[in-house]
């Protein structure tokens, strides 16, 4: 197990990571949201990212999405990597938030439709029959998303995340709103999509459900990382008390 001591966390992976952030720090304003962080994801490797509210989880996905610019540091994809995260690496991540990225005047096929277009699928609409089906939604199909329940929103929103059959699947609170039946596809869905050789990054408030999925941990706290060991090296209560009581 390993704390602190004031310098950088490293870990030896393989030598192509799926994801690897390297000095990275992001500022807004005044407020430094991540300071000087390493980090590196092996392919295939789940990992769940645990910490207090502000630790800088969100803003730690959002870089390794692409969505936001470091201030400082590489982040890399594969191969492709620099201050932001090329587009055409891009096409290899799923990424769900906390905003679902769905068109609430569309229906719930039309929306997944229209996402495997965008990522160039010829077999969108064989797809998202699939999806609908996987998150258990086909009965509302057809239904305009805008009247959907926050834990229906968020179901066809992780169906979005991987549509496209993504090799990086970056999952902030993605049980957030579900009920159990919802729960269970989840983790089932998540898994699978580990089987199969996907490389899993998952920010969790609730640390038993990121350990039925991750085999690591790593802790931040005010922008730093501050642990990173395996998962069975703590009970899933000492994982929360090490994330600073409420792992948000």
């Amino acid at each position: 197990m390993r704390e602190p001591t004031g310098r950088r966390i490293r870990r030896v992976t393989d030598p192509l990571p799926a994801l690897r952030l390297e000095g990275v720090s992001r500022r807004f304003g005044p407020v430094t949201a991540l300071a000087d962080i390493d980090l590196s994801v092996a392919t295939g490797e789940a990992v769940l990212l645990l910490g207090h509210n502000g630790a800088g989880k969100s803003t730690l996905l959002r870089l390794a999405a692409g969505l936001v610019r470091p201030t400082a540091g590489r982040v890399t994809i594969g191969r492709a990597g620099g201050r932001e995260v090329p587009s055409a690496a891009r096409a290899r991540i799923g990424y769900l938030g906390h905003r679902t990225f769905l068109h609430e005047h569309l229906t719930a096929r039309e929306n997944l439709e229209l996402y495997a277009s965008l990522y160039g699928r010829r077999d969108a609409a064989a797809l998202a029959e699939r999806w609908l089906a996987r998150v258990g939604l086909e009965r509302a199909a057809e239904r305009v998303i805008r009247g959907f329940s926050r834990g229906m929103m968020q179901r066809l929103a992780l169906a979005r995340a991987l549509i496209h059959d993504p090799q990086v699947l970056l999952l902030d609170e993605p049980a957030s709103g579900l009920d159990p039946e919802g729960r269970r596809r989840l983790v089932e869905i998540v898994g699978e999509a580990h089987a199969a050789g996907g490389t899993l990054l998952v920010v969790s408030h609730d640390p038993a459900l990121g350990l039925e999925i991750a085999r690591r941990v790593v802790v931040l706290r005010r922008g730093r990382i501050v642990t990173d060991d395996r998962a069975d090296s703590r009970s899933t209560a000492d994982w929360a008390l090490a994330a600073g009581g409420v792992a948000r």
